[in-house]
């Protein structure tokens, strides 16, 4: 019974992606969409009775997801002997978002859930509903992907409707400029590995999104372009509650 488990534990923590290939909206991908939907509807729901007794748990559970998701992912590629520095360093986008959520969060700094909210709710919503995967149902990097990007989303949410942040526009302004300053720090980490973060030096291999915003390096002010507009997008309702609000005075 023992060695069954060990033996598939080690099936399931293997490399062997085309034994596993994950398919996009098959039943398990919208099966992690629907769960992960009902995770951020029931934050909603419930978010008054999360506000007494239940939110330092909620926080430190978070915390907990974040940095387990993290962790796990570096040992997996450890215990694969694939451990690379131009792939498992912090500076993909959602990588990072693990980081900086987990700091937001233990810190309840104003400052970081500016750049933590921006940064990371665009990425990982969209990675959610179109990841990048290539592991499926029951592999571990599926169930690590889908739990990694929805603690980043929970925890951005526990901020707004938990811990009551609101965003300003120079909430966008500051946000944006960090993120290019992450991304200076990142093209100056790829120069000096060898490696590809935030996909500043080509595009990546596998078909994207970015394939659609022109050659190198044109597509990166398409990039540009596309984070203002979805900051923007995700600093909408923060206005249209700001506006509501000064109406009813």
């Amino acid at each position: 019974m023992l060695g069954g488990i060990e033996d598939l534990i080690r099936e399931v923590l293997n490399f062997r992606y085309e034994e596993y290939p994950f398919e996009l909206f098959s039943a398990s991908h919208l099966a992690a969409i629907m769960v992960s939907i009902g995770c951020m509807v029931g934050l909603y729901i419930f978010r008054d009775y999360v506000k007494g007794s239940m939110k330092n748990l909620l926080k430190w559970v978070l915390v907990t997801f974040l940095v387990l998701s993290e962790v796990s992912f570096q040992v997996w590629y450890g215990l694969n002997d694939l451990w690379d520095v131009t792939i498992n360093l912090p500076f993909q986008l959602c990588s990072m978002s693990l980081y900086l959520c987990t700091i937001m969060l233990i810190s309840n700094n104003y400052r970081m859930f500016e750049i933590s909210f921006f940064s990371s709710m665009s990425g990982a919503f969209i990675a959610i509903v179109t990841p990048e995967l290539f592991f499926g149902y029951p592999h571990f990097r599926f169930f690590q992907f889908f739990l990694a990007h929805l603690s980043i989303v929970l925890s951005c949410l526990y901020m707004v409707w938990i811990v009551g942040y609101r965003l300003s526009f120079g909430s966008v302004i500051r946000a944006f400029m960090a993120l290019n300053g992450i991304a200076v720090v990142a093209y100056a980490v790829n120069k000096v590995v060898g490696a590809n973060y935030m996909f500043l030096m080509h595009k990546p291999y596998n078909a994207s999104p970015i394939d659609y915003l022109g050659e190198y390096p044109w597509y990166l002010l398409s990039l540009e372009g596309g984070s203002l507009l979805l900051f923007l997008l995700l600093y909408a309702p923060f206005a249209l509650f700001k506006k509501n609000r000064k109406g009813e005075r």
